[in-house]
């Protein structure tokens, strides 16, 4: 059985320039940074490391975000509750078609794990075949026991 191996990524890598779309941004001129660290075989995740300087933009969540502040901070505003600071440490979430206003005061550097979502019809497959699987692998030791 061919087992795949664990890959592992350093987050101090050179960061190539991700310009922020000019019509997001409210106040500044924010420099953004990032770098893909590892991406899936099926192209539905990846990590990348993503830095930012001072500036005020709103951003767009097409997919699944979860990230872990490394060092740096900034507030974060979803409209939904009041905003919020997070720094070196913190850990958030950003479902896919969230929006959050970023306010970094002077730098902020994250590790990210995107995840793209998918269509309702496909996630409800999997989530049956992962039951049957379950279900067919708990019943496999009493009819092991059973000859």
């Amino acid at each position: 059985m061919n087992r795949a191996s664990a890959i592992y990524a350093l987050t101090d890598v050179h960061l190539t320039p991700q310009p922020l779309d000019p019509d997001s941004i409210i106040e500044g001129t924010p420099l953004a940074r990032s770098a893909t660290l590892t991406r899936s075989a099926d192209q539905t995740a990846f990590t990348m490391v993503w830095d930012c300087s001072a500036g005020v933009f709103r951003w767009y969540y097409s997919f699944d975000e979860t990230l872990h502040v490394l060092e740096g901070s900034a507030m974060i505003d979803d409209g939904s509750s009041p905003p919020r600071a997070i720094g070196p440490g913190d850990v958030v979430f950003f479902p896919a078609g969230a929006t959050a206003v970023w306010r970094v005061d002077s730098y902020i550097r994250k590790v990210a794990f995107c995840r793209k979502t998918l269509p309702a019809p496909i996630g409800a497959v999997l989530r049956t075949l992962r039951s049957a699987k379950k279900v067919l692998k708990a019943a496999q030791p009493a009819v092991m026991g059973a000859s």
